[in-house]
């Protein structure tokens, strides 16, 4: 075990998050278990989820405690409301029952409840994981940037995923204290299968996929950021070159019923599924047509699977391939037709796919181990918590 990792046997860490699925959840776990094994007694504050359904994911609480972690309730919802100042009450309560000797916000509504309940008494990392000002529109947006220059006075550090969401918030005048350090994935848990065929015959949503049929497969959950409503819509273009090509939507959200309503044939709405590796490696493509992102999680576990990816040009998708890959890989957001014309690109040149999947699997192993991710998290709290606290009226952002 490196040395810096031994630095943080004894610490209390605390970690805050309302998403308690998807790529959010996934990171934090992550984080949970290499803490756990570095001897720190770490905390997870998150709302209760839903309840389990078969096939779904372990919910994050009991994730956590099986990983030798605390799981603490904290009741929240994704959006601002009329709740906020219970949630902030009860953020504080976390903190106080807590103690931690540091505070590892994730995600908006963490990050805007956490802040107003530490206010700098504790050392404060606030990691994005996209912009909340990205997903609003209007007022809100507006509102959402004016929050953001205000609270970097109460996070010793922000740390973003990418560069490109560290830039997004630089655009905006939000004063951070930065840090960046790329999404990883565990490549021991996600590789390529050796059979394709093997892997297809255990997912029974594809019983009726003809063999050798192209299969695209999106993973994460159904919402106007993940952009499957754009999927749609590229689909038809497809299936008018390739008519036994089937999509595969992997996941479970708010716009479900809206996707199935609006679902082209050749759509396969599968649920969520307890672990996305399997479609991974089932998949000939992978596709994630986000409108935005800090990093996505999703097309790093693909690449790690073996499989090319296509990305919307969202924050951290750049950065998430090998550099020489994004003119294939890479489309403009809000674009179906640009969309399905990579899909057909690659779907229809298995050269070219392999050549691109072969360089994405070496390129996540190099770059984007989670190992490397966690150890890289584990220096910048050991450097955080090195520094001399300045007195709360010294804490606002130079």
């Amino acid at each position: 075990m490196p040395q810096h990792q031994y630095e943080l046997a004894g610490l209390t860490v605390l970690h805050m998050t309302q998403p308690v699925d998807g790529g959010v959840a996934r990171v934090v776990l992550d984080l949970v278990r290499a803490q756990v094994r570095a001897g720190a007694r770490v905390v997870v504050a998150s709302p209760p989820g839903p309840a389990g359904r078969p096939g779904a994911p372990v919910p994050l609480a009991r994730a956590v405690t099986e990983a030798g972690a605390e799981a603490v309730r904290w009741p929240a919802r994704r959006s601002p409301g009329p709740g906020l100042a219970r949630e902030v009450a009860d953020a504080a309560r976390v903190l106080r029952a807590t103690r931690p000797d540091l505070l590892h916000l994730h995600s908006a509504k963490a990050g805007l409840a956490g802040r107003l309940a530490a206010r700098g008494r504790v050392p404060t990392v606030f990691q994005p994981h996209a912009w909340s000002f990205e997903a609003a529109t209007g007022p809100l947006a507006a509102t959402a940037v004016r929050w953001e220059r205000y609270a970097a006075r109460w996070a010793d550090r922000v740390l973003c995923v990418s560069e490109a969401e560290r830039a997004c918030g630089e655009r905006q005048r939000v004063p951070g204290r930065w840090a960046v350090v790329p999404n990883g994935v565990d490549t021991d848990r996600f590789g390529p299968a050796a059979d394709r065929a093997s892997v297809r015959a255990t997912l029974p949503a594809l019983s009726l996929l003809l063999p050798g049929a192209p299969l695209v497969v999106c993973v994460g959950r159904l919402c106007p950021q993940k952009g499957q409503d754009l999927l749609l819509r590229a689909w038809p273009r497809v299936t008018a070159r390739l008519p036994g090509a089937r999509l595969a939507l992997v996941g479970e959200g708010p716009d479900r019923r809206r996707l199935l309503l609006d679902a082209p044939p050749g759509v396969i709405l599968a649920g969520a599924a307890a672990d996305p590796r399997p479609w991974y490696q089932a998949a000939d493509l992978v596709v994630q047509p986000s409108r935005w992102e800090g990093m996505a999680l999703a097309p790093l576990e693909a690449m790690a699977c073996g499989r090319a990816v296509v990305l919307t040009d969202v924050a951290g998708a750049r950065e998430s391939l090998p550099p020489g890959d994004t003119e294939q890989c890479v489309v403009p957001v809000e674009d179906p037709r640009a969309l399905a014309d990579a899909l057909l690109r690659l779907l229809t040149d298995p050269g070219l796919r392999g050549a691109v999947a072969s360089r994405a699997l070496g390129h996540v192993r190099a770059r984007h181990e989670v190992r490397r991710t966690t150890a890289d998290i584990a220096v910048l709290y050991r450097d955080l918590l090195a520094l001399p606290r300045p007195r709360p009226a010294e804490r606002a952002v130079r």
